[in-house]
């Protein structure tokens, strides 16, 4: 994860990469994403495309991006970007 926020340019800021390889946190939020479709090319379920907003520990705001005909949420993923988040704060 360090090595993301590096190339994406925020290690070191308020933005906190976080892994969740065994999926506990993915679970207990309710974001897997295990849709046949994207599963038949995933393989294994995964985590739903979502932003999230916490402060001091309390979830503020959860923004998922999926619908029923884009359960991966990639051709919308607008609510999960940066300008919703900025909106959110």
């Amino acid at each position: 994860m360090t090595g993301w926020a590096a190339d994406q340019g925020v290690e070191g800021s308020i933005v906190t990469f976080l892994g969740d390889p065994r999926s506990e946190v993915t679970k207990a939020l309710g974001l897997v994403l295990d849709h046949p479709g994207p599963m038949s090319v995933l393989g294994t379920p995964r985590c739903k495309r979502f932003s999230m907003l916490i402060d001091d520990g309390i979830i503020k705001t959860i923004n998922v991006a999926a619908a029923v005909d884009d359960p991966a949420g990639d051709d919308n993923p607008t609510v999960s970007l940066v300008d919703k988040m900025l909106s959110d704060l």
